[in-house]
């Protein structure tokens, strides 16, 4: 293990996991379950909760992402930038899987299997809404489930704070371009006011709120009143994660219940992209000798998503009930498992990845 993991490990050590991210996959699970069921029995309350909307975007599933994300946003310094230098190895591969890869394979892989290998078995009016999901699932990398992934694997605290914040600032000016090219490459009609909404209601606007209150607490009370703060938000945002996601598969509970093959065939690009993405940027770290550290958590976030950016850009692209929205909610039926997975990988293999560096004779050379 080279010295900068060995830190970094001491460093985690003292960071225990909660017993909500330990059984993480449990809450979610019931949450999914709990959803469906009620989606399922109680139609009629889920209708009226959908109903509630302003410029088609859906009050309820707005206020509970922002409740689920300004608070992790809220640790984010976007003064950390400067570390970018210390790590730009990893953050170089980061970046190109995040921007120059994930969308445009998720789109190629799309096109494959749904519009290709699984049509037959699709409905055909739908089509092209399900691509539009998928490609709205991978263009935007993931930036609150991130912190629980990079610290389940030992991950280097700066390089994920750093990645984050410059994936964020990228994203506020990125998201809707790719977004909006693919989209015309699989020939789906972009509604750009409505995609430039999504953009600031769910990206600008948390990260601009986020930012002027944590320069306020940090003028005001310091590190110690800001970690207050967070202590407090931290059970509301992950309330706020449950009831969003008891409330998006509230939405599509019968749909699901009543086309479990198309859920699986929609899981099928997703599971391929998110190993794929995950294993070219943990072998492009190896071979450019960056640290396990901080190439355990590069692999992790450039396979994972930003599902509620997803979901909610869905819905107010295409609505609840449209193909979109049920891919981009398949997406967060399997994210957690499958990161999970991810992480068992990238831990299990540190012997393996560190001997390939040793053998190069890059780890004393290299981060």
């Amino acid at each position: 293990m080279s010295a900068q993991c060995e830190v970094t490990a001491k460093q985690n050590q003292g960071q225990p996991i909660s017993f909500f991210e330990r059984y993480l996959t449990v809450w979610v699970f019931l949450c999914i379950v709990i959803g469906i069921a009620l989606g399922d029995w109680l139609p009629a309350p889920f209708q009226q909760l959908g109903a509630l909307e302003v410029a088609n975007v859906n009050l309820p599933v707005a206020v509970l992402i922002w409740l689920m994300v300004i608070p992790m946003l809220l640790k984010i310094d976007f003064s950390a930038l400067h570390h970018v230098r210390e790590h730009w190895r990893g953050v170089g591969v980061t970046l190109f899987i995040n921007w120059a890869v994930k969308p445009f394979s998720m789109a190629l892989l799309a096109w494959l299997f749904i519009r290709g290998l699984f049509s037959d078995w699709l409905p055909a009016e739908q089509i092209d809404s399900y691509i539009a999901g998928l490609i709205i699932l991978a263009a935007a990398p993931c930036t609150a489930m991130v912190f629980v992934w990079s610290n389940l694997s030992d991950g280097e605290p700066h390089f994920t704070l750093t990645q984050v914040a410059l994936n964020d600032a990228i994203m506020i000016v990125a998201f809707a371009p790719i977004v909006g090219l693919l989209l015309g490459l699989s020939a789906i009609t972009v509604p750009w006011a409505t995609l430039f909404l999504s953009v600031v209601l769910y990206i600008v606007f948390p990260v601009v709120i986020a930012q002027i209150w944590r320069r306020a607490l940090l003028r005001n009370g310091g590190p110690a009143a800001l970690q207050r703060v967070l202590n407090i938000l931290g059970p509301i945002s992950l309330v706020a994660l449950l009831l969003t996601l008891v409330l998006l598969f509230g939405f599509q509970g019968q749909q699901i219940l009543s086309q479990p093959l198309i859920i699986a065939l929609l899981a099928v690009p997703i599971l391929i992209q998110v190993y794929f993405n995950a294993g070219l940027a943990y072998w492009l770290n190896r071979r450019f000798g960056v640290a396990h550290c901080v190439a355990a958590p590069s692999a992790l976030i450039g396979a994972s998503n930003f599902f509620e950016l997803a979901v909610a850009t869905a819905i107010v692209l295409f609505g609840f009930e449209s193909g979109a929205a049920l891919a981009t909610v398949v997406g967060v039926l399997i994210e957690v498992p499958v990161m999970l997975s991810v992480v068992r990988i990238v831990n299990n293999t540190q012997g393996w990845y560190e001997s390939g560096l040793a053998s190069d004779g890059t780890m004393a050379q290299r981060e």
